[in-house]
């Protein structure tokens, strides 16, 4: 019998559909059905949501519109956990402006990626993000860390986990509040993602500051995510319709999709406070309203039931 006791009685879901899953897809939606995407995931009761990135439009055009859907979101920027993605001192002030409340900034494992998504080296990244972090932080924000490649790079390949580690003990120095851990290409099993966390702990940052990303590339993501559960991990990101990818790294697929993370968490007992059907309506109407492509693999099984 499965031994359910070493799973935590709530997740805090951390959705990444408007921002990461977004800025893959093929469809540039209009602000106006980006913030009704938006609200209506608050309604399904998501109580963390990415919503925008403040990187230069000509390279995430997808995603060019960021003070204007935060302008249509401002009811509900200082009552709901809304995050947006900043590379650099501009995008920071740009934030700030628009008034979020928390900022993510996105750091690499490896030297490849680094050069691929940011143009720069792992240390030279981690140089601009220092005075971001502090600045934030210093004006009462949250800052969320994100690390990509932590367990496979297509340029690199395997990992390893004192990469991670290093990387991590960088961003908790300069003042991140949670560390987001990236399979961006979905190569990790469960005994990778036992490993990570093992690591972590050599180093004494606790598990309760981390959560995971993981993209189902080999199909490992639901796996992954029970074994992080079990290894004490609270918060796990999700995109709505599995919808996402890397434009930097092509051979990453679509995120964990958000139906298919709650399906399995409420069948395990876990409270999460989401509206599954209020979910799974959102998921339709996205697919009727974009025509982007819905990969929840609950969200389609269950449409078909229907029919």
């Amino acid at each position: 019998m499965f031994d359910r006791s070493g799973l935590p009685t709530a997740v805090t879901v951390y959705e990444v559909g408007p921002r990461d899953g977004l800025q893959n897809e093929s469809v540039v939606l209009p602000t106006a059905l980006k913030a009704e995407l938006v609200k209506r995931l608050v309604g399904a009761g998501l109580p963390a949501i990415e919503v925008a990135s403040f990187v230069r439009p000509d390279i995430v055009p997808a995603l060019a519109d960021a003070e204007e859907l935060l302008a249509q979101l401002a009811p509900l920027l200082a009552t709901h956990r809304m995050s947006a993605l900043v590379p650099n001192q501009r995008g920071l002030d740009r934030a700030m402006q628009a008034g979020v409340q928390e900022i993510a900034v996105f750091a690499s494992a490896t030297e490849s990626f680094a050069r691929a998504n940011l143009n720069n080296s792992v240390a030279g990244s981690l140089e601009i993000f220092g005075p971001v972090i502090k600045q934030a932080r210093d004006a009462g924000l949250r800052v969320r860390g994100y690390i990509s490649m932590c367990f496979g790079d297509p340029w690199e390949g395997k990992v390893r986990t004192n990469q991670v580690v290093d990387v991590a003990e960088s961003l908790f120095a300069d003042g991140i509040t949670e560390l987001s851990l990236g399979d961006t290409i979905g190569v990790a099993t469960p005994g990778d993602v036992m490993d990570l966390l093992d690591a972590f702990d050599t180093r004494g940052i606790a598990r309760s500051l981390l959560a995971v990303h993981f993209h189902d590339t080999y199909g490992q993501a639901l796996s992954n995510t029970l074994t992080a559960l079990l290894e004490g991990i609270t918060t796990v990101d999700s995109s709505i319709g599995g919808l996402g990818g890397c434009p930097f790294a092509k051979s990453a697929t679509g995120n964990l999709a958000t139906e298919d993370l709650i399906w399995q968490l409420h069948g395990l007992g876990i409270s999460t406070d989401i509206n599954f059907e209020k979910l799974l309506d959102t998921s339709r109407w996205l697919g009727e309203k974009t025509g982007l492509k819905i990969r929840s693999k609950t969200a389609i099984a269950l449409a078909n039931d229907k029919r």
